[in-house]
Parts: C-alpha cells; structure tokens; sequence
C-alpha cells in the first residue's frame, strides 16, 4: 500500500503579515495507518489513537474469524467445519463462508486491513462464491 509522509524539520514559525495576521508553521510527519493518519510531533512522540481507533471493522473480523477456523480445522482441533460450527454456536454455511475468505489475493487482504476497500464491496461479495483465482476475485472488486 501507498505511505503517506509528510515530514518537515526545524522549529516552529511564526510569521506575522502586514496585515497583522499571523501564519504558524508546526513540523509534523504524517504516517499512514490503515485508512487514518497518526501524527508524529517534532519531539517524536505519536498521539495515542482513540479507542475506536482500534475497533475491528465487520469485514476484518470476519476475515480473523475464517482464518481461526480454518486453523482450527488443519490443527486437528476440530476434525470438519461442521464441528467448528457447532463448537462456535454458528450456522454451518456461515462458518464455511468465512473460511473462503481465506483464498483471498494478499492485495485484497491489505485492502481489507487498510480500510481501503472501495464502499460498494461486501462481505457477501467475497464470501460466498469466491472464485480461486486472484484476477477474478480482483474482478469482483473492480466492477
């Protein structure tokens, strides 16, 4: 994915025009996290995000979700995904949905993490019937 940095050195500035308005000049550096920006300050400390910062959107939970069952499954945990769905109180097909979000093209895992996924794209759209080949699934999103 694109970073984005904005970084400038030096000490603030004030300048003062002849008008007597004032122009304040703060070096900031901008770093890309996910779909938001965190800003470092001259001294080098990073603002604390907000605690909805940290939320897991529905897409990335249910991505996480697919990957643990899945793991569940080539462990040995549990021996089908009927008994994973069955373990986690879930409906059978909804379980086996999540784990085709698997498959997915490590671009579209990024963009899913990054929050950059475009808006018009589903969980659904992903889910269910997700074609194997990356081109096609990059299709999908592409539409």
């Amino acid at each position: 994915m694109n970073e984005i940095l904005i970084d400038k050195t030096g000490q603030a500035e004030v300048i003062t025009a002849s008008d007597g308005s004032l122009t304040v000049s703060v070096p900031i550096r901008i770093k890309r996290r996910g779909s938001r920006k965190a800003v470092t300050l001259p001294d080098g400390e990073t603002m604390q995000p907000r605690p909805w910062d940290d939320t897991p959107t529905p897409i990335q939970l249910a991505l996480a979700r697919g990957h643990r069952w899945l793991a569940m499954v080539e462990s040995g945990e549990a021996r089908t995904l009927s008994e994973v769905a069955d373990r986690e109180g879930m409906d059978r097909a909804y379980v086996s949905r999540m784990v085709n979000l698997t498959t997915l093209a490590p671009d579209i895992v990024a963009a899913i993490l990054d929050e950059t996924l475009p808006p018009e794209v589903t969980l659904f759209d992903l889910a269910s019937g997700t074609p194997l080949l990356w081109d096609e699934q990059r299709a999908i999103i592409n539409r």
